[in-house]
């Protein structure tokens, strides 16, 4: 028989419309299609940027659009719901460790702007070092087999 497990979930008020990236697109910091699926923070007013390793989770990149507005990207977040990740072990040592169900975690070790995640391929993520509840909480909901480094899961936003 199967088995049953968590799947990513995209609730319908979660989509946000933002301005992308570090800076204005002639700065050359804009994010890109290719940023898509990516974890992000709060950078400036209306304005998401990619997380570093160890920063807490605001949203994750949905849709980038071509033209540009006010001098940005322009694109959609998703800001609650589930998403389906990488670990990458612990927040203190990124590589080493296990994430459990149950576990909060951060973004861990980024891919650079401007380059896919890859076929199949999650953002990273780590077990957090405080597990105390913050402002930004994602919580391990699911673990494909032991939550090791390279195992998939599933974290939904609480």
């Amino acid at each position: 028989m199967a088995k049953f497990e968590m799947t990513v979930l995209v609730p319908e008020n979660s989509q946000e419309t933002a301005r992308l990236g570090s800076g204005t697109r002639t700065a050359g910091t804009a994010l890109v299609d290719a940023d898509k699926g990516k974890l992000l923070k709060l950078a400036g007013a209306s304005r998401y940027d990619l997380c570093a390793a160890g920063d807490a989770i605001e949203a994750s990149l949905t849709a980038v659009e071509t033209a540009p507005l006010d001098d940005y990207t322009i694109g959609t977040v998703q800001t609650a719901g589930r998403l389906k990740v990488t670990c990458d072990g612990l927040q203190a040592t990124p590589g080493t460790g296990t994430v459990a169900v149950g576990d909060l975690v951060v973004a861990s070790t980024p891919v650079a702007a401007g380059t896919a995640l890859g076929t199949l391929v999650y953002p990273k993520v780590a077990k957090a070092t405080s597990q105390t509840p913050g402002l930004f909480n994602w919580r391990v909901v699911h673990v494909s087999v032991d939550g090791s480094v390279g195992d998939t899961a599933i974290i939904e936003r609480v």
